[in-house]
């Protein structure tokens, strides 16, 4: 695309180059393949072996590093691959602070890979400014942040968080998948690297996995090159097209999702067995005025505590239209069980103090009529 500034709505619409300039096909072209053709010695296409890049891949990359205002992006075969490639960043002996409310298996990859190797980690509400700055030690590197947090849905203070850090010489690093540059643009606010599970609302399907990371500083991106190509967890040619394919959808998408997510979690906190609705586009949400500050919009994703555990397995049974699985972001709605799915790795004394109990639900809002999901809701809850 030309250097004209478009808006977000037409630059998820077209991506990078917004076309193949070799064919003119207006859907970028899946190059399956795993080598590429050398037209001599020592001359290129700018291909050489898709590990190392591939133009489908190059394509999402690039429009999703064009959609967070950074300088470049890698896709992974996973968001676990891309979150695990921010923490081959750091060596033995530093120290990453973490959201304590943090997705269960970015935990497990912390606790039980990366602390033999020597990484120490620690574990803060990052919505507390204060604790953040009291938690830094000498050897620390890294903060890494999820905002809104999952499941709890807490907000942290991006830009703030990014001015100790670099005070002091330390990386940020934001979990933008709740949120997507449509909504929220951590670099912006003085964050050094974004990470995404692609799998999510850029995709935007269920049909695919992908990770992403977004990054502005050459050195970090150097490395990333080297972690990338070492470890090899690339996105394949055709899951990058499945995922440019879902990015032409994500303002339509969030902005119907977040429109149901409002009506949803309004209606949610007016129930009598809904206890607590934590949904950050409530006024009422602690993060509320930190969020209309760092973001344009507020997502999809609500948690919810019920009165009683014993309902949880029979809203799990009755619901007819909402799904009962794992993952988020998708079009269709989903439901979710924390403490025994996405978060079951974190031990329980942590799940409780964070309030991730045997009562809370989480529910990914999808594109369907808003008053079909809640009527689907009303059936399980009253049943």
């Amino acid at each position: 695309m030309s250097d004209y500034h478009y808006s977000l709505e037409t630059k998820v619409v077209h991506g990078s180059k917004g076309f193949d300039a070799q064919t003119g096909a207006v859907s970028f072209p899946i190059y399956q393949s795993a080598t590429f053709r050398h037209p001599g010695l020592n001359e290129t296409t700018g291909y050489d072996y898709s590990r190392l890049q591939n133009p489908t891949r190059e394509e999402v990359e690039n429009t999703v590093a064009d959609l967070e205002g950074g300088k470049r992006g890698f896709a992974f075969s996973c968001g676990m691959a891309a979150v695990t490639t921010v923490l081959n960043l750091f060596k033995p002996g530093d120290h990453i602070i973490f959201s304590d409310d943090l997705y269960g298996g970015t935990y497990r990859a912390i606790e039980e890979v990366y602390s033999q190797y020597g990484i120490e980690a620690s574990y803060v509400d990052t919505s507390d400014l204060n604790i953040i700055e009291n938690s830094i030690k000498p050897n620390t590197k890294g903060i890494f942040i999820e905002t809104p947090s999952n499941p709890m849905m807490k907000v942290t203070d991006i830009e703030g968080v990014s001015k100790i850090a670099k005070s002091k010489g330390i990386i940020t690093i934001i979990d933008n998948t709740f949120l997507t540059p449509y909504f929220q643009k951590p670099l912006s606010l003085g964050a050094d690297i974004v990470v995404h599970s692609g799998t999510k609302y850029l995709g935007g399907h269920n049909d695919t996995l992908a990770g992403f990371i977004v990054v502005n500083d050459d050195i970090i991106i150097e490395r990333i090159i080297l972690i990338q190509k070492c470890v090899g967890s690339v996105l394949s040619p055709f899951d990058s097209w499945l995922l440019l394919r879902g990015i032409k959808t994500l303002a339509i998408r969030l902005e119907k999702q977040q429109e149901n997510a409002k009506k949803i979690a309004d209606w949610l906190k007016n129930h009598p067995k809904v206890e607590k609705v934590y949904y950050v586009g409530l006024p009422e949400h602690e993060g509320y005025e930190i969020m209309k500050k760092q973001a344009s919009g507020f997502g999809a994703m609500i948690s919810f505590n019920v009165t009683d555990a014993n309902l949880v397995e029979k809203i799990l049974k009755s619901l007819k239209l909402i799904i009962f699985a794992e993952s988020l972001g998708g079009v269709e709605s989903l439901i979710t069980y924390p403490m025994v799915q996405t978060h079951s790795a974190i031990p329980k004394e942590i799940r409780d103090t964070l309030g991730i109990n045997e009562r809370l639900l989480r529910l990914s809002v999808g594109i369907e009529n808003a008053d079909d999901i809640i009527k689907d809701l009303q059936q399980a809850l009253d049943n």
